[in-house]
Protein backbone atom coordinates (compact mmCIF):
# COMPACT_ATOMS: atom_id res chain seq x y z
CA UNK A 1 0.00 0.00 0.00
CA UNK A 2 1.23 3.25 -0.85
CA UNK A 3 2.18 5.64 1.69
CA UNK A 4 -0.44 8.50 2.75
CA UNK A 5 0.43 12.04 2.33
CA UNK A 6 0.77 12.53 6.30
CA UNK A 7 3.42 9.83 6.70
CA UNK A 8 5.21 11.31 3.99
CA UNK A 9 5.24 14.83 5.74
CA UNK A 10 6.72 13.29 8.77
CA UNK A 11 9.43 11.30 7.50
CA UNK A 12 10.24 14.86 5.07
CA UNK A 13 10.18 16.79 8.56
CA UNK A 14 13.09 14.30 9.89
CA UNK A 15 15.12 14.30 7.03
CA UNK A 16 14.91 18.37 7.73
CA UNK A 17 16.21 18.32 10.27
CA UNK A 18 18.75 15.87 10.18
CA UNK A 19 20.12 18.28 7.42
CA UNK A 20 19.57 21.07 9.66
CA UNK A 21 21.16 19.76 12.55
CA UNK A 22 24.50 18.73 11.48
CA UNK A 23 25.09 22.11 10.46
CA UNK A 24 24.65 23.61 14.39
CA UNK A 25 28.07 24.96 15.19
CA UNK A 26 26.97 27.53 18.24
CA UNK A 27 24.58 28.14 20.73
CA UNK A 28 22.16 30.77 18.13
CA UNK A 29 21.86 28.21 15.10
CA UNK A 30 20.65 25.86 17.66
CA UNK A 31 18.34 27.85 18.98
CA UNK A 32 17.09 28.80 15.61
CA UNK A 33 16.93 25.06 14.72
CA UNK A 34 14.73 24.46 18.47
CA UNK A 35 12.33 27.27 17.40
CA UNK A 36 11.43 25.87 14.13
CA UNK A 37 10.90 22.41 14.74
CA UNK A 38 9.91 22.23 18.52
CA UNK A 39 8.15 25.61 18.95
CA UNK A 40 4.52 26.15 19.31
CA UNK A 41 4.08 27.69 15.47
CA UNK A 42 6.87 25.01 14.60
CA UNK A 43 7.04 22.34 12.00
CA UNK A 44 6.11 19.20 14.93
CA UNK A 45 3.37 21.46 16.16
CA UNK A 46 1.89 22.34 13.02
CA UNK A 47 1.65 18.49 12.16
CA UNK A 48 0.34 17.57 15.50
CA UNK A 49 -2.64 19.98 14.38
CA UNK A 50 -2.91 17.86 11.06
CA UNK A 51 -3.37 14.31 12.86
CA UNK A 52 -6.95 15.24 13.87
CA UNK A 53 -7.95 15.50 10.63
CA UNK A 54 -6.76 12.50 9.07
CA UNK A 55 -8.58 9.71 8.40
CA UNK A 56 -9.09 7.07 11.11
CA UNK A 57 -6.80 4.62 9.73
CA UNK A 58 -4.03 6.57 9.36
CA UNK A 59 -3.86 8.48 13.17
CA UNK A 60 -2.28 5.71 15.27
CA UNK A 61 0.61 5.32 12.86
CA UNK A 62 1.13 9.18 12.49
CA UNK A 63 0.86 9.68 15.94
CA UNK A 64 3.04 7.01 16.89
CA UNK A 65 5.66 8.41 13.97
CA UNK A 66 5.29 12.06 15.16
CA UNK A 67 5.90 11.38 19.03
CA UNK A 68 8.88 9.12 18.41
CA UNK A 69 10.12 12.10 16.05
CA UNK A 70 9.50 14.58 18.66
CA UNK A 71 11.55 12.46 21.51
CA UNK A 72 14.30 12.30 19.55
CA UNK A 73 14.56 15.94 18.42
CA UNK A 74 14.29 16.96 21.82
CA UNK A 75 16.93 14.62 23.12
CA UNK A 76 19.43 15.85 19.81
CA UNK A 77 18.74 19.34 20.69
CA UNK A 78 19.42 18.89 24.87
CA UNK A 79 22.91 17.13 23.73
CA UNK A 80 24.05 19.45 21.20
CA UNK A 81 23.02 22.71 23.70
CA UNK A 82 25.59 21.11 26.83
CA UNK A 83 28.16 20.20 24.28
CA UNK A 84 28.05 23.98 23.15
CA UNK A 85 27.57 25.35 26.76
CA UNK A 86 31.03 23.03 27.96
CA UNK A 87 32.68 24.17 24.67
CA UNK A 88 31.81 28.03 25.46
CA UNK A 89 33.09 28.11 29.03
CA UNK A 90 36.65 26.14 27.90
CA UNK A 91 37.00 28.81 25.76
CA UNK A 92 36.31 31.76 27.96
CA UNK A 93 38.89 30.71 30.42
CA UNK A 94 41.55 29.80 27.10
CA UNK A 95 44.45 32.22 27.07
CA UNK A 96 46.31 31.95 24.06
CA UNK A 97 48.97 34.06 25.53
CA UNK A 98 49.92 31.43 27.72
CA UNK A 99 52.87 28.75 26.84
CA UNK A 100 51.67 25.33 26.09
CA UNK A 101 51.57 22.38 28.00
CA UNK A 102 55.45 20.86 27.87
CA UNK A 103 55.61 17.23 26.76
CA UNK A 104 57.40 14.13 28.97
CA UNK A 105 61.53 14.49 28.50
CA UNK A 106 62.97 11.18 28.67
CA UNK A 107 66.28 10.94 31.26
CA UNK A 108 69.52 9.20 31.16
CA UNK A 109 69.53 6.36 32.71
CA UNK A 110 71.31 6.53 36.13
CA UNK A 111 73.55 3.86 34.67
CA UNK A 112 74.44 5.12 31.48
CA UNK A 113 75.52 8.66 33.20
CA UNK A 114 77.45 6.79 35.30
CA UNK A 115 79.19 4.75 32.43
CA UNK A 116 79.82 7.88 30.72
CA UNK A 117 81.57 9.56 33.84
CA UNK A 118 83.61 6.67 34.20
CA UNK A 119 85.01 6.17 30.57
CA UNK A 120 85.44 9.75 30.61
CA UNK A 121 87.89 9.73 33.82
CA UNK A 122 90.15 7.01 31.75
CA UNK A 123 89.86 8.72 28.58
CA UNK A 124 91.26 11.85 30.39
CA UNK A 125 94.20 9.80 31.64
CA UNK A 126 95.03 8.40 28.10
CA UNK A 127 92.93 5.36 27.96
CA UNK A 128 91.13 4.36 24.94
CA UNK A 129 87.86 2.38 24.68
CA UNK A 130 87.90 -0.98 23.19
CA UNK A 131 84.71 -3.28 22.44
CA UNK A 132 84.32 -6.96 22.30
CA UNK A 133 82.17 -9.81 21.27
CA UNK A 134 78.86 -10.14 24.34
CA UNK A 135 78.67 -14.14 23.03
CA UNK A 136 82.44 -15.16 23.30
CA UNK A 137 84.17 -18.84 23.17
CA UNK A 138 85.31 -20.11 25.55
CA UNK A 139 88.98 -19.78 24.83
CA UNK A 140 89.01 -16.25 25.21
CA UNK A 141 87.17 -16.20 27.79
CA UNK A 142 89.10 -18.40 30.06
CA UNK A 143 91.76 -20.25 28.08
CA UNK A 144 93.71 -17.43 26.95
CA UNK A 145 93.32 -15.41 30.70
CA UNK A 146 95.35 -18.30 32.54
CA UNK A 147 92.12 -20.23 32.98
CA UNK A 148 91.86 -24.25 31.86
CA UNK A 149 89.22 -26.09 32.09
CA UNK A 150 88.63 -28.36 35.41
CA UNK A 151 90.29 -24.81 37.02
CA UNK A 152 88.57 -24.31 39.63
CA UNK A 153 88.32 -20.47 39.23
CA UNK A 154 85.79 -21.14 36.86
CA UNK A 155 83.60 -22.15 39.40
CA UNK A 156 83.46 -18.62 40.36
CA UNK A 157 82.07 -17.35 37.20
CA UNK A 158 78.79 -18.61 37.35
CA UNK A 159 79.16 -19.06 33.45
CA UNK A 160 75.78 -19.20 31.18
CA UNK A 161 77.13 -21.96 27.96
CA UNK A 162 75.88 -21.71 24.59
CA UNK A 163 77.21 -25.15 23.88
CA UNK A 164 80.50 -26.41 25.07
CA UNK A 165 83.20 -23.81 23.48
CA UNK A 166 80.82 -20.88 23.38
CA UNK A 167 79.27 -19.24 26.31
CA UNK A 168 77.59 -15.65 26.85
CA UNK A 169 80.81 -13.85 28.37
CA UNK A 170 80.86 -14.04 32.15
CA UNK A 171 83.36 -10.48 32.13
CA UNK A 172 84.98 -8.18 29.86
CA UNK A 173 88.69 -9.46 30.29
CA UNK A 174 87.90 -11.43 27.03
CA UNK A 175 88.38 -8.05 25.10
CA UNK A 176 92.04 -7.42 26.79
CA UNK A 177 92.80 -10.19 25.25
CA UNK A 178 91.97 -9.52 21.96
CA UNK A 179 93.21 -6.03 21.84
CA UNK A 180 96.58 -7.57 23.16
CA UNK A 181 96.72 -10.44 20.21
CA UNK A 182 96.49 -7.46 17.50
CA UNK A 183 97.85 -4.58 19.09
CA UNK A 184 101.89 -4.49 20.12
CA UNK A 185 102.95 -2.44 23.68
CA UNK A 186 102.04 0.21 24.87
CA UNK A 187 98.59 -0.84 25.11
CA UNK A 188 95.94 1.69 27.53
CA UNK A 189 92.37 0.82 27.17
CA UNK A 190 89.28 0.18 28.82
CA UNK A 191 86.70 -2.24 28.61
CA UNK A 192 83.13 -1.86 29.00
CA UNK A 193 80.21 -3.93 28.51
CA UNK A 194 77.34 -6.00 29.03
CA UNK A 195 78.15 -9.14 31.14
CA UNK A 196 76.31 -12.57 32.20
CA UNK A 197 76.64 -14.68 35.10
CA UNK A 198 73.84 -17.31 36.25
CA UNK A 199 73.08 -15.40 39.57
CA UNK A 200 69.43 -15.34 40.93
CA UNK A 201 68.34 -11.58 41.29
CA UNK A 202 68.26 -10.36 44.71
CA UNK A 203 68.99 -6.96 46.15
CA UNK A 204 72.61 -6.71 44.94
CA UNK A 205 72.71 -9.76 42.24
CA UNK A 206 71.59 -9.72 38.51
CA UNK A 207 72.05 -12.35 36.06
CA UNK A 208 72.95 -9.26 33.77
CA UNK A 209 74.89 -6.17 34.46
CA UNK A 210 77.69 -4.45 33.37
CA UNK A 211 81.74 -3.86 33.89
CA UNK A 212 84.01 -1.47 32.91
CA UNK A 213 87.53 -3.26 32.48
CA UNK A 214 90.76 -1.71 31.97
CA UNK A 215 94.33 -2.55 31.26
CA UNK A 216 98.14 -0.88 30.82
CA UNK A 217 101.30 -2.62 29.50
CA UNK A 218 104.09 -0.77 28.40
CA UNK A 219 107.67 -1.22 29.71
CA UNK A 220 108.31 -0.18 33.39
CA UNK A 221 104.53 -0.32 34.69
CA UNK A 222 104.28 -0.86 38.49
CA UNK A 223 101.55 -1.59 40.67
CA UNK A 224 101.96 2.20 41.77
CA UNK A 225 100.63 2.95 38.67
CA UNK A 226 97.30 1.06 39.28
CA UNK A 227 96.80 2.33 42.46
CA UNK A 228 97.26 6.02 40.82
CA UNK A 229 95.13 5.57 38.31
CA UNK A 230 92.28 3.97 41.42
CA UNK A 231 93.10 6.72 43.28
CA UNK A 232 92.25 9.11 40.42
CA UNK A 233 89.03 7.52 39.35
CA UNK A 234 87.73 7.16 42.78
CA UNK A 235 88.37 10.87 43.54
CA UNK A 236 86.79 12.08 39.83
CA UNK A 237 83.43 9.99 41.04
CA UNK A 238 83.25 10.94 45.09
CA UNK A 239 85.47 13.75 45.84
CA UNK A 240 88.66 14.68 46.54
CA UNK A 241 88.85 13.58 50.12
CA UNK A 242 88.00 9.69 48.56
CA UNK A 243 90.83 7.36 49.84
CA UNK A 244 91.68 3.69 48.75
CA UNK A 245 93.05 0.62 50.30
CA UNK A 246 94.15 -2.43 48.60
CA UNK A 247 93.89 -6.28 50.10
CA UNK A 248 95.87 -9.07 48.94
CA UNK A 249 93.74 -11.40 46.93
CA UNK A 250 93.49 -14.13 43.81
CA UNK A 251 92.71 -13.92 40.13
CA UNK A 252 94.31 -16.43 37.77
CA UNK A 253 95.63 -13.93 35.35
CA UNK A 254 96.76 -11.38 37.56
CA UNK A 255 99.50 -12.15 39.79
CA UNK A 256 99.99 -10.48 42.03
CA UNK A 257 96.34 -9.66 42.54
CA UNK A 258 94.06 -7.18 44.91
CA UNK A 259 90.67 -6.62 45.91
CA UNK A 260 90.52 -2.54 46.32
CA UNK A 261 87.97 -0.87 48.88
CA UNK A 262 86.66 3.13 48.62
CA UNK A 263 85.73 4.68 51.73
CA UNK A 264 82.34 4.11 52.83
CA UNK A 265 80.33 7.37 50.65
CA UNK A 266 77.68 6.80 53.00
CA UNK A 267 79.29 7.84 56.80
CA UNK A 268 82.56 8.94 54.75
CA UNK A 269 84.95 6.31 57.13
CA UNK A 270 83.25 6.51 60.61
CA UNK A 271 81.42 2.92 59.95
CA UNK A 272 77.91 2.51 58.97
CA UNK A 273 75.26 -0.06 58.35
CA UNK A 274 76.40 0.17 54.96
CA UNK A 275 80.23 -0.48 55.23
CA UNK A 276 79.63 -3.34 58.11
CA UNK A 277 80.59 -0.40 60.22
CA UNK A 278 84.83 -0.61 58.76
CA UNK A 279 84.43 2.52 57.12
CA UNK A 280 85.67 0.81 53.57
CA UNK A 281 82.78 -0.32 50.83
CA UNK A 282 84.53 -3.08 48.14
CA UNK A 283 84.43 -2.36 45.15
CA UNK A 284 86.52 -4.73 42.35
CA UNK A 285 89.65 -6.65 41.91
CA UNK A 286 93.28 -5.83 40.41
CA UNK A 287 96.70 -6.80 39.84
CA UNK A 288 99.42 -7.01 37.59
CA UNK A 289 99.06 -8.87 34.46
CA UNK A 290 99.87 -12.41 34.95
CA UNK A 291 103.28 -13.51 32.64
CA UNK A 292 101.32 -16.85 31.64
CA UNK A 293 98.31 -14.03 29.79
CA UNK A 294 101.37 -12.60 27.70
CA UNK A 295 102.38 -16.06 26.65
CA UNK A 296 98.77 -16.48 25.10
CA UNK A 297 98.77 -13.37 23.49
CA UNK A 298 102.88 -13.60 22.33
CA UNK A 299 104.20 -9.97 24.50
CA UNK A 300 107.69 -10.70 26.04
CA UNK A 301 106.96 -10.84 29.60
CA UNK A 302 110.66 -10.34 30.00
CA UNK A 303 110.33 -6.88 28.49
CA UNK A 304 106.98 -5.74 29.52
CA UNK A 305 104.62 -5.77 32.49
CA UNK A 306 100.92 -4.19 33.28
CA UNK A 307 97.99 -3.65 35.11
CA UNK A 308 94.46 -5.21 34.85
CA UNK A 309 91.26 -3.89 36.80
CA UNK A 310 87.79 -4.00 37.00
CA UNK A 311 84.44 -2.64 38.38
CA UNK A 312 80.95 -3.20 38.15
CA UNK A 313 79.45 -0.31 36.93
CA UNK A 314 75.89 -0.80 38.68
CA UNK A 315 78.21 -1.34 42.27
CA UNK A 316 79.21 2.34 41.39
CA UNK A 317 76.17 3.81 40.77
CA UNK A 318 74.66 2.02 43.59
CA UNK A 319 77.38 3.94 46.02
CA UNK A 320 76.91 7.30 43.96
CA UNK A 321 73.36 7.53 43.76
CA UNK A 322 72.20 5.67 47.64
CA UNK A 323 70.46 3.18 45.67
CA UNK A 324 70.19 -0.51 47.90
CA UNK A 325 68.57 -2.69 45.53
CA UNK A 326 69.98 -3.30 41.78
CA UNK A 327 66.65 -4.15 40.35
CA UNK A 328 65.55 -0.71 40.63
CA UNK A 329 68.16 -0.16 37.44
CA UNK A 330 65.89 -2.62 35.65
CA UNK A 331 62.44 -2.15 36.60
CA UNK A 332 61.83 0.65 34.41
CA UNK A 333 59.69 2.35 37.13
CA UNK A 334 59.53 6.21 35.69
CA UNK A 335 59.19 7.01 39.12
CA UNK A 336 62.39 6.00 40.27
CA UNK A 337 64.07 6.92 36.27
CA UNK A 338 62.69 10.59 37.07
CA UNK A 339 65.04 11.23 40.06
CA UNK A 340 68.15 11.57 37.94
Amino acid sequence: MPESALIAAIRKIDDEFRGRFDQVCDAASLEQVRIDFLGRKGRISRTFESIGSAPPEEKKEAGRLLNELKDRVQSAVAEKAASVKAKKAAGASFDPSLPGNTPPVGRVHPLTSVMRRIKSCFQHMGFSVAQGPEVETDYYNFEALNIPKGHPARDMQDTLYISDSVVLRTHTSPVQVRVMEKTKPPVRIIAPGRVFRRDTPDASHSPVFHQVEGLCVDENVSFSDLKGVILALARELFGSDMKIRFRPSFFPFTEPSAEYDFTCMICRGKGCRVCKNTGWVEISGAGMVNPEVFRFVGIDSERFTGYAFGMGVERVAMLLYEVHDIRLFYENDVRFLYQF
